[in-house]
């Protein structure tokens, strides 16, 4: 074998070399900013419509709430509770809701209208009022409550009580399908 060929040879090889090499790294930081950073997300179902249709995909980020707890109207992406998962639902089955009360607030609704501490809230982002009522309740330390805006069609705190804080995996930050609605959310 010549020296030329071999000098081909071992060019092609630290090409596959520095090819593989930089796949690799691509690779791994995938995975660490899917894994710590942030995460696209698919809407199932309607119980977040009319902010959320059915299909949308999302970006998810999941380090603000390691520096903060979550705030009263963040749409936060979550873990189904205990309630949730002895009714079936997979521990990794994510959840998608709009916080509507943090820790030491007391939510209420009546009369198609939710009162957080006897106030009654402004939601012009809701597909409908409720048509149910729920008594008084005081949202313990740690947890929250969290409803769909599709009131009347959400699985939500309404239904199996509070979400603990430790479930939530992040909030929704931005929409990046169908492409005619991108945009934050």
């Amino acid at each position: 074998m010549s020296l030329t060929e071999l000098d081909k040879k071992a060019n092609l090889w630290r090409g596959f070399k520095e090819n593989g090499t930089t796949v690799l790294i691509a690779l791994l930081l995938a995975f660490l900013i899917r894994v710590f950073i942030a995460e696209p997300r698919y809407i199932p179902s309607e119980s977040m419509f009319p902010t959320l249709e059915t299909g949308d995909r999302l970006v998810i980020e999941k380090v603000a709430y390691k520096f903060h707890p979550p705030a009263k109207g963040d749409i936060v992406v979550f873990q189904p509770p205990t309630k949730l998962r002895l009714l079936g639902y997979e521990k990794n089955q994510a959840f998608i809701k709009r916080a509507i009360a943090t820790p030491g607030e007391t939510v209420a609704i009546q009369d198609g209208v939710v009162y957080i501490n006897n106030e009654p809230q402004s939601e012009d982002y809701i597909a409908a009022p409720p048509e149910y009522d729920l008594i008084p309740v005081k949202v313990p330390e740690g947890k929250l409550f969290v409803m769909g805006d599709n009131r009347n069609n959400s699985n939500d705190s309404h239904v199996w009580g509070f979400l603990p804080a430790e479930n939530v995996i992040g909030h929704a930050v931005f929409r990046f399908w169908p492409f005619d609605r991108i945009g934050t959310v």
